[in-house]
């Protein structure tokens, strides 16, 4: 006995559910942004976690050239103390 059903796919009880996400896009170049500004620590929090550590590129949506200048610009905002390493624990 073969498990699939006469149409060639598998049976109903094993067939696959797809999901379908929306695209992302970099808002940087949807922006028209060049330079991501180590400055502007208020946009640079939305990239990070509370933990601290930097939302990858497959998150967040932002194209390779963008997901640099980001790491970039969060790592001198840090060394300049605009952004917090890590966020203290609580409990």
């Amino acid at each position: 006995m073969s498990n699939q059903s006469s149409s060639g796919g598998p049976s109903g009880r094993y067939q696959k559910k797809f999901y379908f996400s929306r695209r992302k896009y970099c808002i940087f170049c949807k922006d028209k942004i060049k330079f991501i500004d180590y400055k502007n620590y208020k946009m640079l929090e939305n990239f990070t976690l509370e933990t601290g550590k930097i939302l990858p590129a497959r998150v967040t949506g932002t194209c390779s050239l963008h997901q640099k200048q980001l790491t970039k610009a969060i790592k001198r905002a840090r060394h300049m103390a605009f952004l917090k390493f890590i966020e203290p624990k609580r409990g």
